[in-house]
């Protein structure tokens, strides 16, 4: 039986062997990171050295670096009334791009009648007309833009944003979760204010996650209270093997990113040049810059949940956009955000590629979906 081929990255990841390793080594320590014993030591430094690593990694100092239990705890904790920066007052209402995560666009602290939506245009990238727009027509907002999407791959124009936001009194929240190990990221050469990430996008474990605050941000409010962990921020023993695992992902992955892109590039536009030529598909948001390893495609008529088994029966993981919807095949809220209608949305199969994908993985994917299409779409 062939070797199943594993397409379906932005999703989750393969756990990295270097953050099983740290992981290994960090369920043997008996000790709790707050003990002040000899264990517990030991214990805290393996926090702090995942801790100062990350930050190191997006340009971020450790002492602003929260650790929490996933990107979506960590969103939660950034959307939060009464952020501060260095200058001006608490933030009152929350603006999210229409395209966020759904852990975002639930607007985590904020009552329903204090968030607002940015619109996208038609290829998924935010209209900064119509964020100067709404941030005009209020008091001191956060703003939430990820970096780059997860169903499309789009990436937004976050630093052109901060400076938008900032020039309104205001801060910006971006989630990072798709970017960090496929596109450089840094805190301060973006701007933003606040930045989430998660473990196991980058060969990480399930289960972790950061919080990453610029120099200077205050007021954050705990999610979690109880015990005096994170410098106060967020209550419960860490999760040392996780946390640990996290950093030794993050140092190897972006020790290999530059080489990952190159290739990863190579074989997407390859993948899609191939897909393009097969049953008229066409390509989502291809028009404009997006992460290496993501491609976002349809084809006339096709259903998302049908290809998806299809490719599945062929032994390739593929899914049909965002992970995060109760396993479920469902209308993608990104695609019609950008205007596009409910039958065609309903068609969208994302295939994202990793660091072990090679050539043949793609050639595996374009004979299943020459087969699909051929037998899906007859008629």
């Amino acid at each position: 039986m062939p070797t199943r081929v594993y397409l379906d990255w932005n999703a989750t990841t393969p756990l990295r062997a270097e953050a099983r390793s740290a992981m290994l080594a960090a369920w043997d320590l008996a000790g709790n990171p707050s003990s002040i014993h000899a264990e517990g030591r030991e214990a805290r430094r393996l926090v702090e050295e995942a801790r100062a690593t990350l930050a190191a990694a997006v340009g971020a100092l450790p002492r602003n670096v929260v650790f929490t239990s996933a990107g979506t705890e960590a969103n939660a904790m950034a959307l939060s009334p009464g952020l501060r920066g260095s200058s001006g007052g608490p933030v009152e209402r929350l603006l999210v791009s229409a395209v966020e995560h759904a852990s975002v666009l639930a607007g985590g602290r904020f009552p329903v009648d204090r968030i607002g939506l940015i619109q996208v245009t038609r290829s998924g990238v935010v209209d900064l007309d119509h964020l100067k727009t709404q941030l005009k027509d209020g008091p001191p907002a956060l703003v939430s833009i990820m970096a780059a999407n997860n169903e499309t791959g789009a990436l937004q124009p976050v630093a052109e944003a901060a400076s938008v936001v900032h020039e309104a009194g205001g801060l910006l929240h971006v989630d990072a979760v798709q970017a960090l190990g496929k596109i450089p990221f840094d805190i301060k050469s973006v701007g933003a204010d606040l930045a989430t990430f998660s473990a196991h996008k980058i060969g990480g474990p399930k289960g972790v996650g950061a919080l990453v605050m610029a120099e200077g941000v205050g007021g954050l409010e705990p999610v979690l209270r109880g015990g005096g962990q994170e410098l106060n921020r967020r209550a419960g023993t860490e999760n040392v093997a996780g946390i640990a695992g996290f950093g030794a992902a993050a140092k190897v992955t972006l020790q290999a990113l530059p080489e990952d892109v190159k290739r990863m590039v190579t074989l997407r536009d390859r993948l899609e040049n191939g897909l393009c030529g097969i049953a008229g598909a066409t390509v989502f948001a291809d028009n404009v810059a997006r992460l290496p390893n993501t491609v976002l495609f349809t084809a006339p008529g096709l259903k998302a949940e049908t290809a998806v088994i299809g490719f599945d029966l062929e032994g390739i993981a593929v899914s049909s956009g965002s992970a995060c919807s109760s396993g479920k095949v469902q209308p993608s809220h990104v695609l019609s955000a950008m205007g596009y209608d409910p039958a065609m949305a309903q068609g969208a199969v994302r295939l994202s590629l990793g660091w072990s994908t090679g050539p043949e993985d793609i050639n595996r994917a374009l004979e299943a979906w020459r087969k699909l299409g051929n037998t899906l779409l007859k008629g």
